[in-house]
């Protein structure tokens, strides 16, 4: 899609969503559910398959070198300094047989090449180097869209007195919604950070942010953020 239909393309939406919104307000939706006390940054699918060049799950490039990993550098620098808890999540798979008895992949490599994201192939699923862990970060590997299903995610996070998630990542269709979906249903406050999550689809993110927001979560800027963790911060030094 061109330069030119991605911007009618966003016109078009922000339209249909100005027109949305009021029929929602009206109703009783896009309440605000707020940060709590403890925050803890969950970074979905911001490895290698996802971010680079050459893969079949690539995205927009163009928004995730000048958006994307910019907004996730500014929250790490943000939550590391307020010392809050960071997860990186990831996905890869151990039996990438499509054709094996038994296979980790369950149903999904029936839609999609999940058999690319071979547990053995590192590089691949290790998360992006612009935005790498450092010691004290947890390293989360899924199977599924969720950061929640099937894995320890919400133990980690209670264990360790967190109410709220701000979740980024890839993609805003799948596994970032899913992500907030999910976490909002196991009573975490869930922050969507706007200019830090992606898709591969023009109009995926707009649409997806607007409906989170409506229903799921609060869609907040990288730096509306960043001046609540730094308040959080404070108030928990004082």
């Amino acid at each position: 899609m061109s330069d030119v239909d991605t911007k009618a393309l966003d016109r078009l939406l922000q339209q249909a969503f100005d027109t949305a919104s009021k029929l929602y307000k009206e109703r009783g939706f896009q309440r605000r559910v707020g940060f709590g006390k403890r925050p803890a940054l969950v970074s979905v699918d911001l490895a290698n398959a996802w971010t680079r060049p050459g893969n079949p799950f690539t995205c927009d490039q163009e928004k995730m070198d000048n958006e994307i990993i910019p907004g996730m550098q500014k929250l790490l620098k943000h939550f590391r300094a307020n010392k809050l808890p960071v997860v990186h999540v990831t996905t890869a798979y151990e039996i990438t047989d499509r054709n094996a008895d038994f296979t980790d992949m369950g149903l999904w490599h029936d839609k999609i090449p999940v058999e690319v994201v071979d547990i053995k192939n590192t590089e691949l699923w290790a998360i992006d180097s612009r935005i790498a862990p450092i010691p004290g970060e947890y390293t989360l590997l899924k199977k599924r869209a969720s950061s929640f299903h099937g894995t320890e995610l919400a133990g980690i996070l209670r264990a360790n007195n967190v109410d709220t998630i701000v979740v980024t990542g890839v993609t805003a269709c799948a596994c970032v919604r899913q992500t907030i979906c999910d976490g909002i249903a196991d009573g975490f406050r869930t922050i969507a950070a706007r200019e830090a999550i992606g898709d591969r689809v023009p109009g995926a993110v707009a649409w997806n942010l607007f409906d989170i927001d409506a229903k799921f979560g609060d869609v907040e800027s990288v730096n509306d953020i960043c001046k609540k963790l730094d308040q959080i911060g404070s108030q928990n030094r004082a």
